[in-house]
């Protein structure tokens, strides 16, 4: 299909977006992968096509991916059912093996390889890669279900020094070799944190907190912690959303400036939540 953009309106998209170019370039920008954005063929071209657009103006983007559907699916070809207490997966022994095949193997290195088909230089790790990741158990009847305890981000830090993209797998580790499966949305919070990101962005498959679940146009595009909080005393912050937020103000509590909890199947939303001043989700800070 033929651009509707002449050449002088898509100089002055650019013109526009320069201020927040600025503002990005040489800064930590760490975004959680995953929902339908990463199962949609079509949105995972354009999330990695973001990616790869915010690395060559600066950005030192970091991505950290999950892949529950893909485990799940896994499980189900190897006859092993999957089991959820509080929305977290029961992860025997066996189910941590599939884990880590399907998230440090299959998914890790396919988001290598899109990046580098998009034209970056990227490098797949996990969180048992220099011990990036410490982790405890997290509940006894969780089995490998894992907290994070420290990260140890100069496996990150170097890979940016040297140019490249970081994608990191969340599995996390302890010092008796243990394997664990670590919530997404809670390695990647404590690895912003850690790296003192400028921003967090976790993907979503909803528009972002709503005042009512119910009604789209009800969205909440900015909030501080303390209104978050207060949102989630009087039940308008529940369910599956609960823990998406407590991780947003721990990564807060831990330094980054700002999480957005972003819609990812919004096409190019990343770009529009760093590069213009319309945003696409609800951003939480101090």
């Amino acid at each position: 299909m033929e651009s509707s953009f002449t050449n002088s309106q898509r100089a002055e998209v650019l013109v526009q977006a320069m201020p927040n170019i600025q503002r990005y370039t040489g800064s930590i920008v760490v975004v959680k992968y995953g929902g339908n954005a990463m199962i949609n063929e079509e949105l995972k071209q354009q999330v990695m096509e973001d990616i790869v657009l915010l690395h060559l103006i600066g950005v030192r983007v970091v991505l950290v991916h999950g892949g529950g559907p893909e485990i799940t699916e896994t499980m189900r070809r190897m006859g092993k059912e999957s089991v959820f207490v509080d929305g977290l997966r029961v992860t025997d022994r066996e189910t941590v093996d599939i884990v880590q095949m399907v998230l440090a193997g299959k998914i890790n290195k396919t988001l290598v390889n899109l990046l580098a088909v998009k034209g970056a230089r990227a490098v797949g790790i996990s969180g048992m890669d220099g011990r990036l990741i410490l982790a405890e158990p997290r509940d006894p009847r969780l089995g490998y279900v894992g907290t994070v305890t420290k990260v140890n981000v100069q496996p990150v830090l170097d890979l940016l020094e040297k140019g490249y993209i970081p994608v990191v797998s969340t599995l996390g580790c302890d010092m008796q070799g243990n394997i664990y499966n670590i919530n997404g949305d809670t390695a990647a919070a404590a690895l912003a944190g850690s790296l003192g990101a400028k921003r967090l962005i976790l993907m979503t498959d909803i528009d972002g907190i709503l005042r009512n679940r119910e009604d789209p146009s009800s969205l909440i595009p900015l909030m501080t912690v303390a209104e978050a909080k207060q949102l989630q005393a009087d039940g308008i912050i529940s369910g599956g959303m609960i823990p998406k937020v407590e991780c947003c103000v721990s990564a807060i509590e831990q330094g980054v400036r700002k999480v957005i909890i972003l819609d990812g199947r919004v096409p190019h939303a990343i770009l529009m939540e760093l590069l213009t001043d319309q945003g696409a989700g609800t951003m939480i800070q101090a």
